[in-house]
């Protein structure tokens, strides 16, 4: 799965004229995360503090991290595609370096999603900081 920097989300979102299209977008960009089979959708791996079921494994490997990571819902998959893009294959110095905040500032989407999205967002990148504190 190759999915496009963080700086080319920014650019083609830029590219809408307005949210619905910007909201294809991101969910077009979901539908490129390959997903989890059922096997690997084991309660352990839900990310807490999420409305919809959101799982997350993780692995590390030369100082690098890598995530595989699921939703049932098609417009958290697409989101969890901006976080992934923002945060996979990094070290975990990238990963606590990386200015998550001003990202989703950049791209406006705290005043687009429901608040409870926006918790689930938060707890996804949460628990990703975590782990890359954790091999730091």
């Amino acid at each position: 799965m190759d999915l496009p920097s963080t700086e080319d989300i920014i650019d083609d979102l830029a590219f809408f004229d307005d949210w619905e299209q910007r909201y294809q977008y991101i969910i077009d960009l979901g539908k490129s995360i390959p997903g989890l089979s059922e096997a690997q959708r084991t309660d352990d791996r839900i990310v807490k503090g999420c409305q919809s079921n959101v799982w997350l494994i993780e692995s590390y490997d030369n100082n690098i991290i890598s995530f595989d990571v699921d939703s049932d819902a098609v417009i958290v998959q697409g989101l969890l595609a901006l976080v992934l893009a923002a945060f996979n294959k990094k070290t975990p110095k990238a990963i606590l370096d990386f200015d998550i905040d001003g990202y989703f500032q950049t791209l406006d989407l705290e005043n687009h999603i429901t608040p409870t999205r926006g918790n689930g967002l938060r707890a996804i990148v949460g628990k990703i900081q975590e782990l890359a504190r954790q091999h730091a």
